[in-house]
């Protein structure tokens, strides 16, 4: 396993475990990022990633991607 910010762009990627406080797990899984889903990361500019989930785009931060695990 490693984190989301490892992660070549446009591979698609199987979520494994999503880390972190039990608020911070609630909100990333309201944005589609659930144990067995699929991210694909579109773009990554300083840490700060567009990633691909549920055919949605989301924007979400370093520090977020970093407890989610492929």
């Amino acid at each position: 396993m490693m984190p989301l910010t490892m992660v070549k762009e446009g591979e698609p990627n199987v979520i494994k475990k999503v880390g972190g406080k039990e608020e911070t797990r609630k909100f990333l899984e309201k944005l589609g990022f659930v144990t067995g889903g699929t991210v694909t990361v579109i773009s990554e500019t300083d840490g700060n990633m567009i990633v691909n989930v549920k055919d949605s785009r989301i924007a979400i931060g370093k520090d977020m991607a970093n407890k989610i695990l492929v």
